[in-house]
């Protein structure tokens, strides 16, 4: 067996923590896993017993490139510095009903090592329990249905896009305090859900916040077949809604552009996962030079 020291802590090389590494780089998980598997014959072949994260990193670092993967070999790097020395940071993952938030942030979480993900429709199902339906009508609906409980104040104000705001300042309150929690205790956190809405979260230095998006009415439409293989939620009641859904879909995106966060067309998971973790990289690098820290990995 061979130990990896870190600080304080001595614990067994592992072949999966170190895939789940090299594929934050955007390496396939097979390519990743064969690497891994490479770094631990090498450490076998000089006879290693106990070996430092440096270590690894370095002939982690020198596979990548005698594969070829010479981008990747300096995102690696980048990543491992960030996991080694960066302050925390959130990740947030708004859109509407049905366009792979979950699946994103699931994907995200494994390649960044992050174990926190919070699904804003969690926290309405905790807040629906504590307080009733004659107090927050709203909260006890679907979003493209939070406006039938209520009345819009104004003609010219559309009843679905106001329910769904109400609806989503009351998810806030919840949404924050899980924010303002993670940033006291330090930890890395993904939430995702329709209710992260630009203008009603409180982002700070290190949050992250990007838009998914699906375009076209017959895409969304095939990811609720999809998703209807997969889980219990049933896929009509979603289509009998769809135009409340993509409605509600470009009242975010609105907000999106107004505050400047990015957005995301979602065609193929494995894609828009890239496309988060190199824009990710980027803001990152900018935000930790204006504190003074140097990051390896981008130049």
């Amino acid at each position: 067996m061979i130990i990896v020291e870190d600080k304080n802590m001595k614990l067994p090389f592992s072949r999966g923590i170190l895939t789940r590494s090299i594929t934050s780089a955007g390496v396939d998980v097979g390519v990743a896993y064969s690497i891994a598997a490479e770094v631990m014959k090498e450490l076998r072949k000089r006879k290693k017993k106990v070996v430092s994260k440096n270590e690894i990193r370095e002939i982690t670092y020198k596979k990548l490139l005698e594969h070829g993967y010479k981008k990747e070999a300096r995102r690696y790097i980048f990543w491992s510095e960030i996991r080694r020395r960066g302050p925390p940071m959130i990740l947030l993952l708004g859109g509407t009903t049905g366009v792979g938030k979950s699946t994103i942030a699931t994907e995200l979480a494994f390649r960044l090592g992050i174990r926190s993900v919070i699904g804003t429709d969690t926290i309405r199902e905790v807040m629906r329990k504590m307080v009733s339906k004659e107090l927050l009508p709203t909260i006890h609906e679907s979003s493209f249905l939070a406006w039938r409980d209520i009345h819009a104040p104004l003609r010219e104000v559309s009843p679905l896009i106001y329910g769904f705001e109400r609806q989503v300042s009351h998810v806030a309150v919840g949404i924050n305090a899980i924010i303002e929690r993670a940033r006291k205790e330090g930890f890395n956190t993904i939430i995702e859900g329709i209710h992260l809405v630009p203008g009603y979260i409180a982002l700070d230095d290190m949050s992250f916040m990007y838009v998914i998006r699906v375009e076209g009415k017959e895409a969304l439409k095939s990811r609720f077949y999809a998703r209807g293989m997969q889980s219990l939620r049933p896929t009509e009641y979603y289509l009998r809604h769809l135009d409340e859904i993509i409605r509600i879909q470009e009242f975010i995106v609105e907000k999106a552009k107004e505050h400047k966060i990015p957005i995301i067309d979602n065609i193929e998971v494995d894609v828009t996962v890239n496309l988060i973790m190199e824009d990710l990289m980027k803001r990152l690098t900018e935000k930790l030079k204006r504190k003074g820290i140097e990051v390896e990995g981008i130049t």
